[in-house]
């Protein structure tokens, strides 16, 4: 890819986007980043601040389901390609206020393909989606690939699903140059904890007790953030006008186990009969889907694979929560610890 280009990431101060603009910015001179949040309760500008007096980076407060607005930062800031990872993403208040799912995933989306659409100077269009929307998948079904069915089963996914409904339809009707990703349960430093293994770390660290949710079979593939940041770099560079990538890792974990985990490589626990006394069996989440489970030989064939293993990925993790638990966020993180959490989000 030519260089000189000037990248707008949406949701630059959540907990992917950070990242990225942090890659992007310090690995890729020749990029200008424009890093674009609205500030929701998720966000941080504590990782971008080193970036601020970077020549090729720059932050935007804004929010992308502002027509005007998104309008005006393309044509201002020159911008060549757009990164979207703006969205609200935590299932459970997908149920607690599923029209602020709606708003901010799709009309948020759509907002960004017509400004792009009449700006017509955009090369790549880049929406990062999830595994989600392929819906549950048994053990004994084989992996979701690109072109699997989607079927969503909760408010979040089916956002997610709608929202690449339309930037699959700006593609065919209007040439918009699109890319969609689809990734596992991503996790790190600076993830806000009401994400499952935050949620774990930063519970046990308050001398909390941890809710599994039923049984605690349920499973996820976990995928260490700078391999999703890897990822997302490897399509920018390389990926094709028109596809659909997974992003994917091989490892696969239950609740339960995750949590049992957790406690042993926090020191709570040494043994398994102590660990179990850290444990609180809930009520299951509603729509609470087994497993997901997604085939990434088609980005693996562009050269990226996963290069940090769980065990690294949770030490460094742990031990970022370990200096910054009680310092990074604005609000009081509690209610977010909580088993069953429904946020109440703003303008509901």
């Amino acid at each position: 890819m030519a260089s000189h280009k000037t990248i707008l990431v949406t949701g630059a101060a959540g907990f992917i986007g950070s990242h990225l603009a942090i890659h992007l910015t310090t690995h890729f001179p020749h990029y200008n980043i424009i890093a674009f949040d609205k500030m929701d309760y998720c966000s941080s500008l504590r990782l971008l601040e080193p970036l601020l007096e970077r020549p090729n980076f720059c932050f935007v407060k804004g929010d992308i389901t502002s027509p005007d607005f998104v309008s005006y930062i393309l044509v201002d800031k020159k911008v060549d390609i757009i990164m979207h990872l703006a969205a609200q993403s935590h299932v459970d208040n997908s149920f607690g206020d599923s029209f602020e799912f709606t708003k901010n995933n799709i009309m948020g989306t759509h907002v960004l393909l017509e400004a792009s659409r009449k700006y017509g100077k955009i090369e790549r269009f880049i929406h990062v989606s999830t595994d989600e929307v392929y819906g549950a998948i048994d053990r004994s079904e084989p992996d979701s690939r690109e072109n699997s069915i989607l079927e969503p089963s909760n408010p979040y996914s089916a956002t997610k699903a709608a929202a690449e409904c339309l930037v699959k339809a700006y593609f065919k009707s209007f040439h918009t140059p699109v890319i969609v990703t689809r990734s596992n349960n991503v996790y790190g430093p600076s993830q806000y904890p009401e994400k499952v293994i935050p949620k774990f770390i930063c519970a046990l660290m308050k001398g909390r007790k941890l809710p599994i949710h039923g049984n605690g079979s349920n499973s996820r593939h976990y995928l260490y953030v700078t391999d999703t940041v890897q990822a997302l770099t490897t399509i920018l560079e390389l990926g094709q006008i028109g596809e659909t990538y997974n992003i994917g890792s091989e490892f696969e974990i239950s609740n339960l186990r995750l949590a049992k985990y957790l406690i042993r490589q926090c020191g709570i626990a040494s043994d398994e009969a102590e660990a179990e006394k850290w444990l609180e069996f809930v009520e299951d989440r509603a729509f609470n889907d087994m497993r997901y489970a997604i085939d990434s030989a088609k980005l693996k064939s562009l050269g990226w694979s996963p290069q940090v293993t769980f065990e690294d990925g949770i030490q460094r993790t742990i031990d970022w929560y370990r200096h910054n638990l009680d310092t990074w966020w604005d609000e009081d993180i509690s209610a977010a610890l909580v088993a069953h959490p429904l946020r109440k989000l703003p303008n509901a």
